[in-house]
């Protein structure tokens, strides 16, 4: 809803809500009750008051130039609500600690720079020189909370932004493959470790994020010498497969390691275009959060259930089962939920 159309429903004015939002004033209890009726959430909804204003600036959209705004606030209000989730969670459960390497780069920062930064960032997650065998469970594992974004604009691609003392990563739901859901979750893992204070927006970010996420993914040490030396696309399916990478992505690194020289990855491209989406040597369906499915479930275990979290939360249950929902793996979703199919 936008702001006008809420003050239309609850009798009061545009400038009036936008000084509730902004807490410059509080509603009468009158107001409130029709805020709250309006918006079908419960009136202590808005009087917990446990969680601070959240800067949208310092979100990281991959998509920030074809999303209105309007679409990215309403992206960030669902992790706002996540946010208010993930605390009536972690009132019973101890979720994994945030345990991140601290990275710094240079200013101006080379592309030899961004690649030295994924390449320490994963030795601190003792990755060694193999390939990452679930990027959203490393994620997860070490503190981040990943969710998928719910039914909403298909322009709103991945994102990332710190909500309180945690980052989330919120997954894009648009394309249902699993190198492009690990290739996004190391993008917003390269903006989390390396764009703390930057203003988001920027295509050197992007780049960078996007530099980061290769090397990340597959390091040079090891790519460079598997990848063959013309365009064999029988080998190219096997390091598909090996590294969870496309085979865009695996040409692409190609060419900036100077293994293909332009023609070669010209055609490569062109070739790739002509097969389209989704590209030939499927590797299966996106990798998708579980942390907070199997907290939710381990709580339902010890007689804790989601009316007790929606009560905790001050929300209504079917929104506190979207939360869930996106950040469950899909065969669990029913179970974590409590109902007969998944919400959408």
């Amino acid at each position: 809803m936008s702001k006008k159309q809420l003050a239309l429903h609850t009798g009061v004015t545009a400038a009036a809500v936008s000084q509730y939002e902004l807490g410059q004033s509080r509603p009468s209890a009158s107001v409130l009750g029709r805020l709250a009726l309006a918006l079908a959430m419960p009136v202590e909804f808005f009087a917990a008051g446990f969680l601070t204003p959240v800067t949208p600036g310092y979100a990281h959209f991959r998509s920030l130039r074809v999303t209105t705004q309007a679409e990215r606030d309403q992206a960030l209000a669902f992790g706002e609500i996540a946010w208010r989730v993930i605390d009536a969670i972690e009132r019973y459960v101890h979720l994994p600690e945030l345990a991140l390497p601290q990275l710094d780069l240079p200013e101006p920062a080379t592309t030899a720079d961004v690649e030295a930064a994924a390449v320490d960032a994963r030795s601190a997650f003792g990755l060694a020189d193999e390939p990452v065998p679930h990027v959203t469970r490393l994620l997860e594992a070490h503190g981040i909370i990943v969710l998928t974004l719910p039914d909403m604009s298909d322009r709103v691609d991945a994102f990332s932004h710190w909500y309180g003392q945690r980052p989330f990563v919120f997954a894009s739901p648009a394309k249902n493959d699993k190198a492009r859901s690990r290739m996004d979750a190391a993008h917003e893992l390269g903006h989390l470790l390396l764009h703390h204070d930057a203003e988001p927006g920027s295509q050197i970010l992007e780049r960078q994020a996007t530099t980061f996420a290769s090397q990340f993914l597959a390091p040079t040490s090891r790519l460079r010498d598997e990848l063959p030396g013309r365009l064999d696309f029988d080998r190219l399916h096997e390091l598909k497969r090996r590294w969870g990478m496309s085979l865009k992505a695996l040409i692409y690194r190609g060419h900036a390691m100077g293994v293909y020289r332009d023609h070669t990855y010209r055609r490569g491209m062109s070739l790739l275009a002509e097969w389209g989406f989704p590209e030939p040597g499927d590797l299966g369906p996106r990798e998708s959060p579980s942390a907070i499915g199997r907290a939710v479930r381990l709580l339902a275990s010890r007689g804790v259930h989601l009316d007790d979290l929606a009560t905790r939360s001050a929300m209504p249950i079917e929104l506190l089962q979207i939360v869930v929902a996106a950040s469950t793996e899909p065969r669990d979703v029913r179970e974590a939920i409590g109902e007969e199919r998944p919400v959408r």
